[in-house]
């Protein structure tokens, strides 16, 4: 896998091999999902390139795996605003016993700033993208 590309706007996510589109997936977002994240609490998804850098194994989500928020531009943002970042930004399954839900979770924005699939969906994602992935967040 070469890199990961989410179209907030769209609510998508695209697996790239090269330029080359290999899988895409409908997800859900923050509450507030509109612009780049600012702080923590803000319900927004960050923008901009990060790395997919290691898998929570104690995570409340099925199968989450860590987004590199905040970078040093987004911690400087913040000292400049005066609020705190956030982080624990993930791209993420279900809660933990809701994996019934399936599809009909993306019926909402419900996450708090990280990015939704379904278990199923995650599973893939899990086995096609090593830590280390390079995710680019779009608007």
């Amino acid at each position: 896998m070469t890199r990961v590309v989410v179209l907030k706007a769209a609510r998508l996510l695209h697996l790239l091999a090269g330029d080359r589109v290999i899988h895409t997936y409908q997800i859900a977002l923050g509450p507030n999902p509109v612009g780049h994240k600012e702080r923590q609490g803000d319900g927004r998804t960050p923008e901009g390139t990060y790395i997919l850098d290691w898998r929570n194994p104690n995570s409340a989500f099925y199968r989450s795996i860590h987004i590199s928020y905040p970078n040093e531009r987004d911690r400087e943002t913040a000292r400049r605003l005066g609020v705190h970042p956030g982080g624990d930004i993930v791209l993420h399954g279900l809660p933990n016993g809701l994996g019934w839900l399936g599809a009909s979770h993306r019926q909402r924005d419900w996450t708090l700033g990280c990015i939704a699939v379904t278990n199923e969906e995650m599973d893939e994602i899990g086995e096609l993208v090593p830590n280390c992935t390079p995710i680019e967040i779009r608007p």
